[in-house]
Parts: C-alpha cells; structure tokens; sequence
C-alpha cells in the first residue's frame, strides 16, 4: 500500500491510500479519483515529504503509536465537524449495530420506547424505510467496530 498526499484543481489538499502507483494513475486516469470536499476528478498528487523512521536513539515515541495518535487528530475543520457530530451521536444515541430497520420500524410503530438510535441498514433496507416515512438519515461515518 502507498499513501499518496492528494490535491484537486480547487486547491484542497488531501491524502488516500492505493495497493500500488500504477493503481492510483489507472484510477485518477479514469476519473475515479477525486476530491473529498469539492468532488472534483481532476486531481494530482501533491508535494510529499518522505516518511522516514528516526533512528533507534532518537525516537522518544513509538513510530506506530506516534502514528496512531497523529491519524486519531482531526487535521482540518471539516475533520473537526465531523468528530463533534460523532461525539454528539454517540453520546445522545443508543447503538443498535444490524438492527437498526427492525428497531427503527418498531419505535416509529409506538412498539418500543421511543429514543434516538442509530446502526446500521443495508441500502434496501435503508430505501424502504424511507419509502415507508420512517425518518431516518445516513450519517457521514462508520461505526467504531468497523474502524481501524
């Protein structure tokens, strides 16, 4: 895996990962790369600096746990915004993880207490309902058992 830092013709900056270079030039060739905040396809990448490990001596932290801390801090606002409405979310929501329809569909019915949930839905599920005016909206990340 490479990790490529990434920025489109709308000057926003970004980073994503590919098994490979010629991945990612097979990909952004075909218009399948693209930008996070403005969806733009013409992207290239961006000016890098190479990730090089201190030597044994001089490395105070952990490289992977230095890492893991760098990558759990939001780097802009829209990062930020999107870490307080997780917070939100998780704090004043109960997690239904795959039950989420069934369980959406019975307080929307009066047949469990009512209160704010949240899981999830495969797409089908999700359309219906809709279709059946259950109000539900998807939200713009994934549970914490599927994140790394």
């Amino acid at each position: 895996m490479i990790r490529y830092d990434l920025k489109c013709d709308g000057d926003h900056r970004f980073d994503s990962w590919f098994p490979s270079g010629e991945a990612f030039e097979g990909l952004s060739s075909r218009g399948l790369v693209t930008c996070p905040v403005c969806g733009s396809a013409k992207v290239e990448k961006a000016l890098m600096a190479p990730s090089v490990r201190p030597g044994r001596k001089a490395a105070t932290t952990p490289p992977a746990e230095a890492e893991a801390t760098a990558l759990r801090q939001p780097r802009n606002e829209m990062e930020e915004a999107l870490a307080t409405l997780r917070r939100q979310v998780e704090e004043s929501s109960e997690y239904v993880g795959m039950n989420f329809a069934a369980e959406a569909r019975k307080i929307h019915a009066g047949n469990a207490p009512e209160r704010s949930i949240y899981g999830e839905a495969k797409p089908d599920e999700a359309r219906k309902l809709i279709e059946d005016g259950v109000p539900v909206a998807p939200l713009p990340f994934m549970p914490a058992r599927k994140t790394n």
